[in-house]
């Protein structure tokens, strides 16, 4: 299984402190961001190879950090330089597989979170089930249902999923991590063909859906998005101390 990291976004909202260096290499509890993440899925034994996604800019810090750690990680560089160029989300899938010639199941996620669970039970849960596979949880704060990726679901199936509707039609969030089998990330060319939104990383997962199933499990615990320095701030007190 190959696991996919998008890191190639430029993190603006972060400026000064990301101007010059990645958001998924800032540390926090004293490792990057990235540190916890496949320190985490490691120890699932399954990923034999960690695909990073950068931008141009940041390419060498990413090969920098890299040969600090033992796992078997590949940096590419898919040549963007601004966020006005950035290829989007979906198309840096895309851009890694086609470069790297993937085969082979893939977890895809994006490299800026920090979670206060494991990612290991949802790994298990989607091999079990051999399908693609997505998170889930409810949120109550309807103000932000149209801030973010929201899925419909019937019988533990994805039956519809949209980036940052207008009108929610349901309260779960589906957070950036995805489970896809072999056979169904090989359509990412036929989604984009298709007219597949390319920005946001759930669009692939909205286009997919009415094509094959997509299971999902609901997140066991609680994801800490890094939006602004004094979300920064705020994550690195709550990992730091414990609170």
């Amino acid at each position: 299984m190959k696991c996919i990291i998008l890191a190639a976004g430029y993190a603006t909202r972060l400026y000064p402190l990301t101007e010059n260096f990645p958001k998924p290499l800032l540390e926090v509890a004293g490792k990057p961001i990235l540190n916890h993440l496949v320190g985490d899925i490691d120890g699932d034994g399954f990923v034999d190879e960690y695909i990073i996604v950068s931008n141009h800019k940041f390419a060498k810090n990413f090969n920098d950090w890299a040969k600090t750690l033992p796992q078997r990680i590949t940096v590419l560089d898919d040549g963007t330089e601004t966020n006005e160029t950035r290829l989007g989300a979906v198309k840096d899938i895309q851009f890694a597989i086609r470069e790297l010639n993937v085969d082979d199941d893939c977890f895809v996620m994006a490299g800026d979170n920090l979670l206060d669970f494991s990612l290991c039970k949802f790994l298990d849960f989607s091999r079990e089930k051999q399908t693609s596979c997505a998170m889930y949880y409810k949120e109550s704060n309807t103000e932000k249902l149209t801030k973010t990726g929201i899925l419909e679901i019937k019988d533990d199936i994805v039956v519809g999923m949209e980036e940052k509707p207008k009108n929610p039609k349901s309260n779960y969030v589906c957070p950036p991590f995805y489970y896809y089998v072999a056979e169904d990330i090989a359509k990412i060319n036929d989604a984009l063909a298709d007219g597949c939104e390319y920005d946001a990383p759930g669009s692939f997962l909205a286009w997919l859906c009415h094509k094959s199933p997509v299971h999902v499990h609901e997140m066991p615990g609680n994801r800490y998005d890094i939006g602004t320095l004094e979300s920064y701030k705020a994550v690195k007190k709550h990992f730091e101390q414990g609170d």
